[in-house]
């Protein structure tokens, strides 16, 4: 599809109405040039304008979503890109990979990878740069968790423990510990010195999916597999009380494939959302996991990643839609609208 080919998914001059009620505008829904060409599997946030999304088409792409445009693609994978991190503050981009690396990418610079991290004999499914810039840290279905140097690319500690298959990994905010979910339903908690596990959290019932850790660093967010409303929630955990539950949050009808806190704003109270295979985005109270609104992408297929880029706009990856951008007007009430596709 060629660049707005489509300006509009939905014309503001479409009306549904029910019989004897006032006509109600249809929403309208920007449809942008798509970032890939087939399902995505992840988006994260560059900085506030630039968001970086990977998918099975192997590209790593940068788009700049508030224009709705893309401004640069990395090839360098031979397979599906499955996780993607950037360092904070600097145009680093980390994407891993079903062909079993990591490659590290200079957004400022050229189009070949800066470095790469090759010695995991499955997919990577997690990936975390430390808060100073000088480690990496990944997980693979291979069982084990990788601390690598990011300058020389060297593995420097490795740790491989029975049926742990990572699926995702969050290194902990200006700390030294990791936190990462498993396909063994287990939460885990490393010291990124001793390369040790310092904390287990009770095992769940169904497989843990994704992981966050909130911005204060007191709460970890884990979301689980399921079907038909059995699992399919998003926990939230007290970091300070190791495997301390504090509320679950429960609604979704299928996998909960992603979970993230919402950064804060004054006079609002803390949000969390949550992604799930049945096509729809939940907006959770984080302290009394009330649902306050729901948001349902028909025909996306499985959503499975989500990116807050501010404290009003939320980035979400689908399976058959591409990459979607919401609205959130927070409130007493709050209100999440899709406003674009790309």
């Amino acid at each position: 599809m060629g660049k707005l080919q489509s300006k509009f998914r939905r014309r503001s001059d479409l009306y549904r109405a029910k019989e004897g009620a006032e006509p109600v505008p249809v929403p309208q829904v920007v449809q942008y040039e798509p970032a890939h060409s087939g399902a995505i599997n992840c988006v994260t946030c560059l900085n506030s304008d630039l968001c970086v999304s990977g998918g099975i088409d192997q590209a790593v792409m940068v788009y700049d979503w508030r224009a709705g445009k893309p401004c640069r693609s990395f090839h360098g994978h031979h397979k599906e890109i499955t996780k993607l991190t950037c360092f904070t503050g600097s145009t680093w981009i980390f994407s891993a990979s079903r062909d079993k690396t990591v490659l590290m990418w200079d957004f400022a610079g050229g189009s070949d990878p800066v470095q790469t991290f090759c010695g995991h004999e499955l997919v990577i499914n997690g990936v975390a740069v430390s808060p100073d810039g000088t480690k990496l840290c990944t997980g693979s279905r291979d069982n084990s968790m990788c601390l690598w140097d990011i300058e020389t690319g060297k593995c420097l500690q490795k740790n491989t423990i029975s049926r742990n298959l990572v699926t995702h990994v969050c290194w902990v905010p200006g700390g030294t510990s990791i936190v990462q979910t498993s396909e063994d339903k287990t939460i885990r908690v490393w010291d990124s010195r001793s390369w040790q596990v310092m904390n287990t959290f009770p095992a769940k019932q169904y497989i843990q999916t994704h992981c966050d850790i909130s911005p204060n660093c007191n709460h970890l967010l884990s979301s689980s597999n399921g079907f038909q409303g059995q699992g399919c929630e998003a926990t939230l955990w007290d970091l300070r009380q190791p495997g301390c539950k504090v509320v679950e949050y429960r609604g979704h009808l299928q996998t909960t494939a992603c979970c993230v806190f919402l950064p804060p704003s004054i006079g609002s109270p803390a949000l969390v959302a949550s992604a799930s295979f049945d096509s729809s985005i939940k907006i959770w109270d984080q302290n009394t996991a009330a649902c306050l609104c729901t948001v349902s992408l028909d025909g996306s297929g499985p959503l499975v990643s989500l990116a807050p880029c501010d404290s009003s706009s939320l980035l979400c990856a689908s399976f058959n839609t591409g990459l979607h951008q919401l609205n959130l007007s927070r409130g007493s009430a709050p209100i999440l609208k899709e406003i674009a596709r790309f």
